[in-house]
């Protein structure tokens, strides 16, 4: 019953661990024997652990045999074993006739090795067989980041070459490609336990995203000074202990690493070059790190206008949302001063859950454009399937049900159904934003003269959604373009 819906390589795993159970009562019910037959059982045992021995072979070809049996025989192998010893499962029955105390081990534990059968080589020579990780005499296992294995199974392709710690609870890889990631071994979702730097950090834009990194800055203890074009929104973090900048050019020169996260590249142009400007407040060895969503062209210009004045300039668009921010799980894509990049180190460590550092100016802005435009494409897919659902009579929470049971399952799925589903579109991603990032990303692939079409149709929805006034709720609220 266990079995039934599952996959082959989960029945095989059943099949093995039965097999395993059924040799392990086995043994169980011998060491019960008395003590005079204990010596001939350890003879018999050794003779059977043998790898040439006859019965050792029956046994390997008995556990082959069970891996290429079928659902159902192994549903009838099972009531079989049902009516031959009662209702009771297999492992009940072996624990109630063993007769070893608990706590004291078998008088031969080495016999109960589980064999090396053709099940268990299958199951190796799967896909787990592909990851293999060697940790360096530097890093310990034991002091392994709990999120970086996911990393590096993500990265197969091109695998790690090199581990380095920089500080107790900060790790770098770097790539044959020459990109690094700063690993958050304990980011304010984990256990919050963050040495802040203790250079003066300021702020400015505290919107969706910026204002979870500006809470997530000041609970990691760092000196913040913060500014908004709308002051009001400075207050909450005046309270937990954030300092007030009057303008940008002030939180800069009074700072000695000033962040932005702003909307799109004219509001992070204004921010830098417009009166009282960040441009103002920079001068030799003055730092600014730039996390809007912007394209190459607005970063690169705002990097050499910086330079020119003697600051040092880091771009860090974040991949998340407002969600995302408030739990300091942001992905931080980051190119420019790499020694500015390993300054931030504990304050990436603080907004995010991983940072990569992918060399040059621009670069980010590249890849968190080809992201969105990924996540843009993927909700207005989504939302075309709920409504033609919708139309032909289909259940939309049946759907969902669905895709939530297959590869498609994720929890940006699961969340921007149940937007649809309830019809709440309280902005944790801005439409209108989305939509920017979309066109951007069009633009991007019109200049080095490749074809994004799947991102262009996207582009089109959002576009009538917005027509729709929807642009000042959450990316979902696409859908809304599907039903009018």
């Amino acid at each position: 019953m266990i079995k039934i819906n599952k996959g082959k390589r989960f029945q095989q795993a059943v099949d093995a661990v039965e097999e395993f159970l059924r040799r392990a009562k086995g043994k169980d019910q011998t060491s019960s024997h008395s003590s005079a037959d204990d010596k001939n059982r350890r003879n018999s045992s050794e003779e059977r652990s043998r790898p040439n021995s006859g019965d050792e072979k029956r046994k390997l070809s008995l556990s082959e045999g069970k891996v290429k049996k079928n659902m159902g025989e192994g549903k009838k192998r099972v009531s079989s074993g049902s009516s031959e010893r009662g209702s009771k499962s297999p492992l009940k029955r072996a624990q109630e006739q063993s007769p070893r105390k608990r706590g004291r081990p078998p008088k031969d534990e080495k016999d109960l090795t589980i064999p090396e059968s053709s099940t268990v080589k299958g199951m190796m020579a799967g896909p787990m067989a592909a990851f293999k990780w060697q940790p360096t005499v530097s890093e310990p296992v034991k002091d392994a980041d709990p999120h970086f294995h996911h990393f590096l199974l993500s990265q197969t392709e091109k695998p790690a070459v090199c581990y380095q710690a920089i500080t107790k609870k900060l790790k770098i890889c770097e790539e044959e490609t020459g990109s690094t990631s700063i690993q958050a071994a304990d980011s304010t979702a984990v256990n919050g336990s963050i040495t802040p730097t203790d250079k003066k950090i300021g702020f400015l834009g505290l919107g969706l995203m910026g204002s979870g990194i500006v809470s997530n800055l000041l609970k990691m203890g760092h000196t913040v000074t913060v500014w908004n074009r709308t002051a009001e929104k400075c207050d909450l973090f005046i309270q937990e202990g954030a300092r007030l900048g009057r303008t940008p050019a002030e939180v800069v020169s009074t700072c000695d690493i000033t962040f932005a996260c702003v909307s799109d590249p004219k509001a992070a142009k204004d921010l830098v070059l417009g009166p009282s400007g960040v441009l103002q407040g920079i001068r030799p060895g003055k730092c600014y790190v730039d996390m809007s969503t912007v394209d190459a062209d607005t970063v690169t210009e705002l990097a050499q206008v910086i330079v020119s004045r003697g600051g040092r300039f880091l771009e860090a668009p974040v991949s998340g949302n407002q969600q995302l921010s408030n739990d300091g799980m942001l992905v931080i894509l980051a190119a420019g001063d790499r020694g500015l990049y390993e300054d931030c180190s504990s304050c990436f460590q603080a907004m995010g859950k991983t940072s990569f550092f992918l060399g040059e100016v621009g670069n980010a802005a590249k890849m968190m454009l080809i992201v969105n435009m990924v996540q843009g494409s993927f909700m207005a897919t989504i939302a075309e399937g709920l409504t033609l659902a919708q139309v032909t009579g289909q259940s939309q929470q049946t759907l969902l049900d669905i895709l939530n049971q297959g590869q498609l399952a994720s929890i940006f799925l699961d969340q921007k159904c149940q937007n649809i589903l309830q019809g709440n579109f309280k902005p944790d991603f801005y439409l209108k934003y989305i939509q920017k990032d979309l066109r951007l990303a069009i633009a991007l692939g019109d200049a080095v003269n490749h074809p994004t079409p799947m991102a262009a149709a996207a582009n089109e929805v959002y576009k009538r959604a917005k027509a729709l006034d929807q642009s000042d709720n959450d990316m979902s609220a696409v859908y809304r373009a599907y039903i009018h």
